[in-house]
């Protein structure tokens, strides 16, 4: 099997090493246009296991013909990118008639441009599976099938993600745990599914208390909800439905001022006859603050929560885990949980055990079976999840 990886920034060298070190995989090729970082990518590489598998091409994956080009020799795809280029992914992957596994999601693309990318990919007859890192949308959506397929009838579903840094330090006790310069933050609504309908609420808001054994005391507040999961039909009646962030204590009010003062806003506003988006001046004001520096560790919180109905009885799962930074082979937790939960997809596809065509959401093509398979790889990974059973009490 031959893997091809796109982007050599914090996820893509765990999406490489965790596919050099199957032996069903014989070539593993990472590719970026930025050669510095290609270089400290496969230098970090170079000393791990499957190393002799491993070569590294520059490539601009905007020149969608020399991207098809390479694409053709490989038997599957996985993009780990900015969002921005999903799209010329998908088209150069149609080309080549390669599958592609994309960590992410193009929320850049409206729905017009994604019902012709999805007509591209099912005339070229390839698999493209979207969102198949660890959330949202990721393990998140994926867990939240499994566990919800295990009731017969779903009334409460609530989806838990964060990275944090292992010591908090101000401003904000957060660290960029992906790639890219920005901080994950935004003005507009949130939503929560109340009796099966969508409700905006204001983002950053419903900030409470949640614990994690080894970890302590944390903050969770509100994110945009899933939409796509009611079109679900295990789903469609849900009374309340909620996806949440997880950071330190603190943080949600410290953003909320930020978010009431104007400061998340794209809006470009004129500053001494200069127009600057307000957003792009806190980003770079923050950015050496919430860098990840050398020696910082970090850790990823998860925890998937339905509640319902089994045999008559009330019952809720839980699946979750706490993940921390590799201090051996140094990935951080998100590249781990992120990019490992990606290759696995990837060498699904690869291998003929996954066998959609099409382009879907990661938790449309990987459920059943294929989750049990692809949990039982992280774990090889060292990357475990635990699943919990109670009987409890529903919603009125």
């Amino acid at each position: 099997m031959k893997f091809l990886v796109l982007g050599s920034g914090l996820m893509g060298p765990a999406a490489a090493y965790n596919a050099m070190i199957d032996p069903d995989v014989s070539r593993v090729t990472l590719c970026d246009l930025d050669q510095r970082q290609l270089d400290a990518a496969q230098a970090k590489l170079s000393s791990m296991q499957g190393e002799e598998k491993l070569d590294t091409i520059t490539l601009d994956v905007r020149d969608e013909d020399a991207a098809a080009q390479l694409m053709e020799d490989y038997d599957v795809v996985l993009g780990a990118l900015p969002l921005v280029l999903i799209p010329a992914e998908i088209r150069a992957a149609v080309a080549a008639r390669t599958s592609l596994v994309d960590l992410y999601y193009p929320v850049t693309v409206d729905a017009a441009g994604l019902a012709a990318l999805r007509q591209q990919v099912e005339a070229a007859g390839i698999a493209v599976i979207l969102g198949c890192g660890v959330g949202s949308p990721g393990l998140t959506e994926m867990s939240a099938r499994y566990l919800a397929e295990k009731l017969d009838r779903v009334d409460e579903l609530y989806v838990r993600c964060g990275g944090i840094p292992k010591d908090p330090k101000p401003p904000l006790n957060y660290k960029i745990v992906f790639d890219g310069r920005q901080m994950p933050l935004e003005e507009s609504d949130a939503s929560i599914v109340e009796n099966g309908e969508l409700k905006a609420v204001p983002r950053y808001s419903g900030a409470k208390s949640i614990f994690f054994s080894g970890v302590g005391e944390c903050e969770e507040w509100l994110e945009d909800f899933p939409e796509w999961l009611l079109e679900m039909e295990i789903f469609k009646d849900l009374k309340y439905g909620a996806h949440t962030t997880i950071r330190w204590p603190g943080y949600a009010a410290k953003v909320t001022v930020l978010k009431e003062m104007g400061m998340l806003s794209e809006k470009p506003v004129a500053v001494d006859g200069v127009q600057v988006a307000p957003k792009r001046v806190l980003d770079a004001v923050l950015y050496p603050h919430v860098k990840m520096e050398e020696g910082e560790r970090d850790i990823t919180l998860f925890r998937t929560e339905v509640k319902g109905e089994k045999d008559g009885q009330p019952r809720r799962y839980l699946f979750e885990t706490v993940d921390r930074y590799d201090d051996v082979l140094g990935f951080t937790s998100m590249a781990r949980t992120t990019s490992f939960t990606g290759a696995i997809i990837a060498r699904m596809i690869a291998r003929g055990a996954l066998k959609v065509k099409g382009m879907f959401m990661s938790e449309q093509a990987v459920f059943g079976p294929l989750f049990d398979q692809l949990v039982s790889e992280l774990a090889a990974a060292d990357v475990r999840f635990t699943l919990i059973t109670e009987t409890v009490e529903l919603l009125g």
